[in-house]
């Protein structure tokens, strides 16, 4: 059974950074698309970014040049740093595996003042 496990959430003030990780398991991660995905308050979940498995990274436009998606397959665990956050990138970040379409918990990032 896969599980997604996300980690590293916290309150951080604007243009500060956090790193988020997801750590997975019950899968060949290697083979595996890997994306982050995040949801605010009363909107819609929505695409940030997402990394092959070769390690092809692609990005929304509202985090490129700040987020960086990255895979370390020895530890099965992608990563999202994420830099001169804003209080728009305030939501729950959610871990996703495709195929299969797996998600984790989701862990709050939350950017405020």
């Amino acid at each position: 059974q896969v599980q997604l496990v996300e980690s590293g959430g916290g309150l951080v003030q604007p243009g500060g950074s956090l790193r988020l990780s997801c750590a997975a398991s019950g899968m060949i991660f290697w083979s595996y698309n890997m994306g982050w995905y995040r949801q605010a308050p009363g909107k819609q979940r929505e695409f940030v970014a997402r990394i092959t498995p070769p390690g092809r990274p692609n990005y929304a436009d509202s985090v490129l040049g700040r987020f960086t998606i990255s895979r370390d397959n020895a530890k099965n665990t992608v990563y999202l740093q994420m830099n001169d956050l804003k209080l728009e990138d305030t939501a729950v970040y959610y871990c996703n595996a495709d195929p299969g379409n797996t998600w984790g918990q989701g862990t709050q990032v939350t950017v405020s003042s």
